[in-house]
């Protein structure tokens, strides 16, 4: 006998129907509106029989190709790869962009002096769960982005200066975790989600859509 829909926990009915909503949409059963109104209700509603209720009518479920997919752009792995331990930033009356695909140093440090530099987590490659950002911000300041459901834990000390951390605070304890330390003086340091998880899935969607085309 299966469990009700409303016992189950909600997480994973939201889970569940999200994938059927970016499966039917990428072989052309949702028209792209439909596909968008329905993830939004899926992603703020707090009912499962209201989330649940967005999937009846949808024939396709997902498949063995969908849920490797999904592995490759949705959850982090750490390797344990050997990579540099120590990758320096250093910005002087200027500034430096530090973003796409790249592999994780160990530790980064950034120093900005009168510039300041752009650091994107949101598609890098982790070698290890723990990552440290030290960061001296002297009238500059760095902007660092993460991806959404990454540990963020912000220790820098301030000076006439601030730090912005505007990430969540109820990421997995599987998901990696970036420390930020330093000093920031007449200076800030702005941290974060460059792309929500409905980004995410919408971008996941149209890539699925062309795969499947």
């Amino acid at each position: 006998m299966s469990v009700k829909i409303e016992d189950r926990p909600i997480e994973i009915v939201r889970e569940e129907v999200i994938d059927q909503l970016v499966m039917n949409y990428s072989h052309g059963k949702l028209s792209y509106e439909a596909f968008e109104r329905r993830l939004d209700q899926a992603m703020e509603s707090n009912s499962n029989e209201v989330i649940s209720a967005l999937a009846e009518d949808l024939d396709l479920v997902v498949d063995k190709e969908y849920v490797e997919k999904k592995k490759q752009d949705f959850f982090f792995s750490c390797d344990n790869e050997e990579t540099e331990s120590v990758e320096h930033l250093v910005n002087i009356f200027g500034g430096s962009n530090r973003s796409g695909a790249w592999k994780v140093a160990k530790e980064i440090r950034s120093v900005s002096i009168f510039g300041g530099s752009s650091i994107d987590f949101s598609d890098v490659k982790f070698s290890k769960k723990e990552v440290k950002v030290k960061v001296f911000c002297l009238f500059g300041g760095d902007n660092i982005y993460v991806p959404e459901h990454v540990n963020v834990i912000s220790k820098a000390f301030c000076i006439f200066g601030g730090v912005n951390n505007s990430t969540s605070s109820n990421a997995s304890v599987d998901a990696p975790t970036i420390i930020i330390e330093g000093i920031v003086i007449f200076g800030g340091v702005n941290i974060r989600i460059k792309r929500t998880i409905k980004e995410k899935f919408a971008a996941f969607a149209d890539d699925l859509k062309k795969m499947f085309s």
